[in-house]
């Protein structure tokens, strides 16, 4: 009763928290013509109920695509017309064709604002204390974990500050807790809804497919493998044709639902053409930092860009892949889903600052596994969506809910304790370079130094970035550092998760016992 007491507790100040930061400002208040992300969840609600399904992706009088066009697949459209009948039933103008543009009021701000909280409440919230009493951990690790990941500020901020609803993520945590359980057929039905709702989930899908490939290889593809492989292509067949089933009178349809998902005519960069500042100047992605030196939207092709986007992700995930391929196991995969989030995140096409929520929700699952790393990285990955929530007046909520992540994860985990080798996982990599790296047993004392020093700079340029005004001459100044210093910070945890991956032995012996 004890156990269940102090968890209900943790989920009521996840609730409170969120609660408090969806009282704030969204993205776009008051700004027309365009508005922000929150009207585009609005105008969605007004598409599908008012347009019959044919209508949903193509442009027409009642559809402007240039306003805020539904681009993303089929889930996302069923639960926004769901959002849309209840909103019809409570006031009809919040969804009326047309004349709902803009709509903003208390009201409706309330009804969206508790849209969210629902599917908080109902799909990502559960999944987190499941997940974390899955954990082979003592309870109060347990509790810690879940308390961290819950009070983890890039996704609070996003959701219940910006606007975006966390059924993605929550139905991708869903897939990871039932392959944690052996369920690997609802294990590949949570990811396909996953998938359904944000084609951003192909973050994900390398390290379900490949973990899930190579427990059939071990298996044996003659015999019970096969039969697993066979159970698991129809399940993932069935899931996508029953939510695609509306889409599928004609080929047309098709086609046009694939192109609003990946309009790859719009060149390497995310494009927004109301941003301010632009798109990829506040992205913290290589392409974005490179283009600070070289302009590659005039030296590249959108072709050859999209050639050598796809070149550069494929062969930076290549390594993790096979070798959870070879060695499926449940921490590997784990890992996988980190290292190959952050790789189509640095690397992959048209990324959007918000995409980094990708590979903080894995990286939430190991925080019981190495918590100096992962409070590291999930500190950095709020700070990389800074301009962005100073554009949305978040200020406030950002600051407060980051230094209480952090004095959370600090208390939790004792994490300036946790800097070892054998702490960061890195004791397999430090046994291959003794001998050779003399400074590898000052190494704690280096990373923690690093640690602060990165917590300096963030805290430098956020308080630089929110009162400052920056030169005439150079107008994007701090959104250009914060993206470059994130950038850095991301392919420093590249490296350092590809190695915890490769030189991990823990893996082999875990599939060992799998087998």
């Amino acid at each position: 009763m004890e156990k269940w007491s102090l968890m209900t507790l943790t989920v009521l100040l996840a609730l409170t928290v969120r609660w408090t930061v969806s009282l704030g400002s969204y993205s776009g208040a008051g700004k027309p013509p365009l508005y922000g992300d929150y009207e585009a969840q609005r105008h969605w609600q007004e598409v599908t109920y008012n347009l019959p399904i044919r209508q949903w992706y193509f442009n027409t009088s009642d559809n402007n695509l240039l306003y805020w066009g539904l681009d993303y697949p089929p889930l996302t459209a069923y639960h926004s017309f769901l959002c849309a009948y209840i909103a019809k039933l409570i006031n009809p103008d919040w969804v009326a064709l047309h004349t709902s543009r803009g709509y903003e009021s208390q009201p409706h701000k309330l009804f969206m604002r508790t849209t969210v909280f629902v599917a908080d409440l109902l799909v990502y919230i559960p999944a987190v204390i499941l997940y974390c009493f899955s954990l082979k951990e003592t309870s109060t690790k347990k509790k810690a974990s879940a308390l961290c990941i819950l009070l983890y500020p890039g996704l609070i901020l996003i959701d219940h500050g910006h606007f975006q609803y966390p059924l993605s993520l929550g139905f991708a945590l869903w897939g990871v807790l039932c392959l944690s359980c052996d369920w690997d057929l609802w294990g590949s039905v949570a990811f396909c809804l996953a998938l359904n709702y944000k084609q951003m989930e192909l973050y994900h899908s390398l390290p379900f497919f490949c973990y899930l490939l190579g427990k059939c290889f071990k298996k044996g593809l003659k015999g019970k493998g096969l039969a697993l492989l066979i159970k698991i292509a129809g399940t993932v067949v069935v899931s996508f044709a029953v939510c695609w089933l509306p889409f599928c009178t004609d080929v047309a349809q098709i086609m046009q639902v694939l192109r609003r998902l990946f309009p790859i005519d719009r060149g390497l960069f995310e494009a927004c053409m109301f941003s301010s500042p632009p798109p990829c100047s506040k992205l913290a992605n290589v392409w974005c930092s490179l283009s600070v030196l070289i302009k590659i939207k005039n030296v590249v092709s959108p072709q050859t860009q999209l050639k050598i986007s796809f070149a550069v992700t494929f062969l930076s995930l290549l390594p993790a892949c096979i070798k959870l391929t070879v060695h499926p196991s449940l921490r590997g995969f784990r890992f996988a889903l980190v290292s190959c989030a952050l790789s189509f995140f640095l690397f992959s096409f048209q990324v959007h600052e918000k995409s980094i929520l990708l590979v903080s929700v894995p990286v939430c699952l190991i925080i019981n596994e190495i918590p100096f790393m992962a409070t590291w990285f999930l500190l950095v990955s709020t700070f990389s969506m800074l301009p962005l929530l100073l554009k949305d007046g978040l200020l406030l909520p950002y600051a407060v809910t980051t230094l209480a992540f952090l004095s959370v994860c600090a208390a939790s985990f004792s994490i300036l304790e946790k800097t070892s080798a054998e702490d960061l996982q890195l004791k397999p990599f430090s046994l291959s370079l003794k001998g050779y790296v003399a400074w590898f047993k000052s190494f704690p004392k280096t990373v923690r130094s690093l640690f602060l020093l990165s917590m300096t700079l963030m805290g430098l340029l956020s308080l630089a970035s929110a009162a400052l005004s920056p030169p005439q001459r150079f107008p994007d100044l701090f959104p250009v550092a914060v993206s470059l210093v994130s950038c850095l910070h991301f392919l420093f945890f590249w490296v350092y998760f590809n190695i915890v991956i490769l030189w991990d032995s823990k893996n082999i012996r875990s599939q060992k016992k799998m087998s």
